[in-house]
């Protein structure tokens, strides 16, 4: 009896480490693979969660990219639609408007991704917000062009020379160096340059207040639109009007030259209202495209010029 516990005696003494030290082992693998490796619940989850990321950082990509078009749009209301008929611009404190009152996010706290949540939540409801505000914007300028028929064929709304024909977009309004001077002046219209005998065309309905030799604008011919509105253009080769003719949009009213203070074939264009210089880009969107328009967008930035002015 007492051989056999001390037997048994021996054996829980020898068993028991190394037993103990298999449960810690397994304890410690348990945990570490809970830790380095995921379950396949835990995977799927995790797995999820990326994608709604990525649903969220596509969705923002898409909220800022349409941010830009509606500021875009915004830019063209205030300084094109709404000046055409001598409406107020939208004020900035109007379109940046935020929200009042409670919390409105409070429910998106306490996740991981709170951040996000709220960040896209704000992006949404900003978004909706200057929507509402542009959309009422139009509805306005739509009562104001109601009856204005005359008004709008009157307005400089093309420009002179088609686009597919520019060989590219020269100077911009604003002040430059002159070409010939060499000394900072401010350029009163836009040059677009193009081939030689190429057609120019009346930018809207008016009639022909001058049509000679203008000095440094060579062969220059000026159109009274009415309602304020006075185009001239400069450099011709050749003059197709006389004074006092009337013309409609399209109509072509001479040829692209270089004549006068001028150092290659293009279009000096301007545009006034009630006697002030205007930049003239802010009127071609008449017979443009969305595309059409971008494109004139990038040949005019390549030209330094503000485009909003």
């Amino acid at each position: 009896k007492k051989v056999k516990l001390n037997l048994n005696t021996r054996i829980y003494k020898s068993w028991l480490p190394k037993f103990a030290g298999s449960m810690i082992v397994g304890v410690l693998l348990f945990v570490v693979s809970s830790l380095l490796f995921q379950s396949p619940l835990e995977s799927q989850l995790e797995e999820d969660k990326q994608a709604l990321l990525l649903d969220f950082d596509r969705l923002n990509r898409r909220m800022s990219s349409a941010e830009l078009n509606l500021h875009d749009i915004a830019k063209r209301d205030d300084f094109i639609y709404r000046k055409m008929f001598q409406a107020k611009p939208i004020s900035e404190s109007v379109r940046k408007a935020g929200f009042g009152g409670v919390n409105r996010y409070k429910s998106y706290e306490g996740y991981d991704n709170s951040d996000v949540l709220t960040s896209t939540a704000k992006k949404l409801d900003i978004l909706s917000k200057q929507l509402v505000v542009q959309s009422k914007s139009f509805d306005e300028v739509i009562d104001l062009v109601k009856n204005k028929e005359k008004m709008l064929a009157s307005i400089p709304a093309i420009q002179p020379i088609a686009l597919d024909e520019l060989t590219r977009f020269g100077s911009a309004f604003g002040y430059r160096i002159h070409p010939i001077f060499k000394y900072r002046k401010m350029h009163t219209g836009v040059d677009l340059t193009a081939p030689r005998g190429t057609e120019i065309h009346a930018a809207g309905d008016g009639v022909i207040v001058r049509a000679d030799w203008a000095g440094g604008y060579g062969n220059c011919v000026r159109i009274n639109h009415g309602y304020g509105y006075l185009t001239l253009y400069g450099h011709m080769v050749k003059m197709n009007v006389k004074p006092g003719q009337k013309v409609k949009r399209g109509d072509v009213i001479g040829y692209v030259g270089s004549t006068g203070l001028s150092t290659s074939p293009h279009l000096h264009y301007e545009v006034r209202i009630n006697g002030k210089f205007v930049n003239p880009v802010n009127f071609y969107h008449n017979d443009l495209t969305d595309e059409e328009y971008d494109n004139m967008i990038e040949m005019s930035s390549k030209a330094n010029t503000h485009i909003f002015e």
